[in-house]
């Protein structure tokens, strides 16, 4: 079994949902779809709450390669967009698991879409043995299916799994009542419920999402990944971010 690390505090998540967007892996470098030292960075936190014990689930966006939605708008047909964004975040679960793998994390990347030679294929107990065997499981390609995010994969995924939370890493600090890079007046939340977000349509997940934690009470945290050690501060109950969850 793998020891954990020696931490000043206890861990407060053991197991978690970790939902990366495919542009957190670009560094904002136009035309490089996935920066080497932004994925380096990316997977060294990972490697450090993986270090503590945390059972760690990875869910992986497309739209540093392509994104479903902005292909309708020039004209792909949007079913056919959706299955490309999810072949695309095929590409970067490989693309994470050569880093962790490098790193010495032992990695398993499951699809949702059957690619026998690139993937094993999403089966619940098998993810689950990964975990007890102290695997990182990468979920790739989405739910499978087209009109469904990779937010609403996180939130299906933390569902079946039975995570104790789903931490979406964004480029911003938490969520606002508008967008802070637009408006200097946005007021962030510390904490949020469900019908809130719900209610005020926050754009950070979409509805389905929402509801689908809602259903099943499972708690988002939304925080900035640009603080190296954004994941290890919340795994050990620092407030950082924003937490959606039924009480607010």
């Amino acid at each position: 079994m793998q020891e954990a690390a020696t931490i000043d505090s206890p861990l407060k998540y053991k197991r978690v949902i970790l939902k990366l967007s495919g542009e957190v892996l670009n560094g904002g470098k136009a035309g490089d779809p996935i920066d080497a030292a932004t994925l380096e960075k990316t997977c060294a936190q990972v490697k450090e709450i993986y270090d503590l014990g945390v059972e760690v689930c990875v869910v992986i966006g497309g739209g540093n390669i392509f994104r479903g939605l902005n292909g309708a708008e020039r004209g792909v047909d949007r079913t056919t967009g959706d299955y490309m964004g999810m072949l695309a975040t095929v590409i970067n679960g490989l693309a994470l698991m050569d880093s962790l793998e490098k790193m010495g994390v032992t990695t398993r990347v499951q699809s949702a879409i059957p690619m026998n030679q690139i993937a094993e294929p999403f089966i619940l107990r098998r993810a689950m043995r990964h975990l007890e065997k102290n695997r990182v499981v990468i979920f790739v390609a989405g739910t499978g299916n087209p009109y469904f995010s990779t937010d609403t994969t996180a939130a299906l995924r933390a569902s079946e799994m039975h995570a104790d939370i789903i931490m979406k890493a964004t480029k911003v600090d938490g969520i606002y009542d508008k967008d802070p890079k637009k408006y200097d007046d946005a007021v962030k939340y510390d904490t949020l419920t469900y019908i809130d977000a719900l209610r005020q349509r926050l754009t950070v997940m979409d509805s389905t999402a929402f509801s689908l934690c809602l259903d099943n009470n499972v708690p988002i945290l939304v925080f900035d990944l640009n603080d190296e050690h954004a994941i290890r501060k919340a795994i050990t109950g620092e407030k950082i971010g924003t937490l959606v969850s039924a009480r607010g």
